[in-house]
């Protein structure tokens, strides 16, 4: 299967997802977030990079709950324009 590459608003928002896990997670080591979430610390260490932009919601729920995130919380979060654009309808 050959996967289309992503859109230039679907790194932006991967790279908004990975900042808010880092900044979640504080002081909290990867190792213990990653286990806790039932995710490889592979993987959380590609979201919080932005490597991943688009992990599976199931993988977000899961480090959203080990972090006390809401998925709402999640959702406005990453999906905020950035600074000084307006989205066009």
């Amino acid at each position: 299967m050959v996967r289309l590459p992503l859109s230039p608003a679907e790194v932006e928002r991967g790279q908004r997802l990975g900042a808010l896990l880092r900044r979640a997670r504080g002081e909290r080591s990867m190792l213990e977030t990653a286990l806790d979430a039932g995710v490889s610390p592979e993987t959380l260490r590609k979201i919080e990079s932005g490597r991943v932009a688009t992990p599976a919601f199931s993988t977000i729920a899961a480090i959203a709950d080990v972090l006390d995130l809401s998925l709402d919380e999640v959702w406005t979060a990453i999906n905020q324009p950035a600074r000084g654009r307006r989205l066009v309808s």
